[in-house]
């Protein structure tokens, strides 16, 4: 590719981004679109030919503490699609340490590519040399893609790394805490709408069986409830199937059968004009980031169903609370008592959204940077 191929392609990709979601200067000119429109404090384009490795760092807010948040690895239809994934799921990372009464703020990171055959030690580790630059302002963790392993090596590189194995002094996979946060949701979900926060012989669909997924039908098994799951890996399928007996559907059942419980544990966006019509579900109540495509219009879409929405930066926290113990000094048992505090946060948005006569997800947004402000108010102060 010549010099010329590189600057046509990059002026088309920067055409791409500021049609996302257009702003102007005092010129009438288009300027750091999705950046400014979603808060973001900086942004950072990683690229290293030698091992192939293309990222994306996103830091959204700062104010209650250093950005932390997993990076994810996954294999995007163009860049442009992994900049708007980065950008808004650094901003729910900003609101769920928020919501959570973290000391934290928001980051992700995205690396483009499969993680099953382009990772290696070196690829890891270059990346891991991207977040060492950013001086501790962005901290990295396990995400969908990304494991225990993969943070080792990003930790031979830089200190700001959580997630470790235990044998180094880290809490090792966050995900047994995150399903047992989003399980705590869905019990907290189902007092709101029955008056008993009782699982056992109620249907939930997981979309997504992976590391999360996974526990939480682990979860849903011990209390009785009646599990349907769908997974595009036919191996987390079999391992699923084989230890917990779920049931399992079609990728179109997920949408329209009948149930009480739909729980995204997958990639986000599932839930939307498209989707929310053919829904046959009470609660939506999921792991997944980013679960609404569009969290002002399909928030309103479900509340006008009727079907009671967990905001999934909420009940999903557990995996941040589980890290951010780590940085503590990690003890599994104090961030499993953390990560109960879930259900409560979760009935009082609902409570609060109901006082209101808004959406669940307006009542979370508004709480999460109701502290955000307050707190950025007292450091002014200083």
């Amino acid at each position: 590719m010549t010099w010329g191929d590189s600057l046509q392609n990059f002026e088309k990709f920067m055409v791409e981004v500021k049609n996302v979601i257009p702003v102007s200067d005092s010129k009438g000119q288009a300027v750091f679109g999705p950046v400014t429109e979603l808060g973001h404090e900086q942004v950072l384009f990683c690229s290293d030919n030698e091992t192939g490795l293309k990222a994306i760092i996103g830091v959204h807010n700062t104010t209650l503490g250093p950005a932390l948040g997993g990076t994810r690895m996954w294999t995007y239809a163009s860049d442009l699609d992994a900049l708007k994934d980065v950008l808004r799921l650094s901003r729910g990372m900003s609101f769920k340490a928020a919501i959570s009464g973290l000391n934290l703020g928001g980051g992700k990171a995205v690396i483009l590519g499969d993680s099953r055959s382009m990772k290696s030690e070196a690829f890891m580790r270059r990346f891991g040399k991207f977040v060492n630059n950013l001086g501790g302002k962005y901290i990295t963790a396990e995400d969908v893609g990304t494991s225990t392993q993969d943070m080792e090596w990003i930790r031979m590189e830089t200190p700001h790394v959580t997630g470790i194995p235990v044998a180094m002094g880290g809490s090792g996979d966050p995900s047994p805490v995150t399903a047992y946060g989003t399980y705590l949701g869905m019990k907290a979900s189902m007092q709101k709408l029955t008056g008993s926060d009782s699982l056992s012989g109620k249907k939930v669909i997981v979309q997504g069986v992976g590391n999360v997924g996974y526990y939480l039908c682990g979860h849903l098994k011990e209390e009785g409830a009646d599990t349907y799951v769908f997974d595009i890996f036919e191996d987390k399928i079999a391992k699923v199937v084989a230890d917990f007996g779920v049931n399992v559907i079609s990728a179109e059942q997920v949408y329209t059968m009948h149930a009480d419980i739909y729980a995204p544990c997958a990639l986000g966006a599932t839930v939307n004009q498209d989707t929310i019509p053919g829904l046959n579900v009470s609660i939506i109540a999921g792991a997944a980031n980013n679960q609404l495509l569009n969290e002002v219009e399909d928030a309103r879409r479900l509340q006008e169903r009727g079907i009671l929405y967990a905001p999934d930066f909420v009940i999903n926290a557990g995996g941040l609370i589980n890290v951010y113990t780590e940085l503590e000094g990690y003890n599994r048992e104090r961030a499993m008592a953390k990560a109960t505090g879930i259900y409560d946060t979760t009935l009082k948005i609902y409570d609060y959204a109901a006082a209101n006569q808004i959406t669940t997800s307006e009542a979370s947004i508004i709480l999460a940077q109701k502290r955000i402000d307050e707190v950025g108010r007292l450091r002014l102060y200083k």
